[in-house]
């Protein structure tokens, strides 16, 4: 597991990820950096709306220490209550966060189908 030299990178690539139909419980991988993938991810935006039209949804999105969601999770929010039909800011371009090599965000919301998740990041190798 060796990370990239992001003062000299080979590639950069603007990438955006989506989550639909969230379920709850465990929680859902929204993105994942594999061990030895010889690559940073630098999250610059990561938004979640509330797509029921009544109910508020609890959320919580960590960062895991290990990819696909195994490991410890360390919590960017923690139950943070998204009212019907709106958007939390979680990561904006302000506060990026970095996803290491065997590392991963977890998304778990209150209520399974309530949430869509996008994010966008750039991979750099």
């Amino acid at each position: 597991m060796a990370a990239p030299n992001i003062v000299g990178p080979t590639t950069i690539r603007a990438k955006t990820t989506f989550l639909t139909a969230v379920t709850g419980a465990t929680g859902t991988v929204l993105l994942n950096n594999a061990a030895s993938s010889g690559k940073a991810f630098q999250v610059t935006t990561l938004y979640i709306s509330n797509i029921d039209g009544t109910n508020a949804v609890d959320v919580t999105v960590e960062v895991h220490n290990q990819d696909d969601g195994a490991g410890t999770g360390y919590s960017l929010c923690s139950t943070v209550s998204v009212p019907a039909d709106a958007t939390l800011i979680v990561v904006s371009k302000d506060t990026p966060i970095w996803l290491e090599e065997d590392r991963s965000i977890v998304v778990n919301p209150s209520a399974s189908n309530d949430i869509e998740v996008v994010c966008s990041y750039l991979e750099i190798s």
